[in-house]
């Protein structure tokens, strides 16, 4: 994202930063990481080379996550938390 100055509504996130990396918090202590290719008034998304990271918490009170990689996956709006870009790294 190029300038916060353009920030005037909660969509502009998603709008500046198209075609980059960004970070997704959803629901269900689920992330996803991936390049945003589309985007709608419900914050549905569509990310390209994603990686999405479970976080599981068992019985036995162990943590554990599971880290998959995915091509192309879209996103439900509702069970988006959270939408940020990434920065470089």
């Amino acid at each position: 994202m190029k300038n916060a100055q353009m920030l005037q509504e909660p969509l502009d996130i998603a709008r500046l930063s198209m075609e980059e990396r960004v970070f997704v918090k959803c629901r269900g202590e689920r992330q996803l990481k991936g390049t945003l290719h589309s985007y709608d008034v419900h914050l549905n998304l569509v990310l390209a080379n994603a990686e999405e990271t479970l976080t599981v918490v068992d019985e036995n009170n162990k943590l554990s996550k599971t880290v998959r990689k995915l091509p192309l996956i879209f996103v439900r709006g509702d069970a988006v938390v959270l939408l940020s870009p990434l920065g470089e790294s």
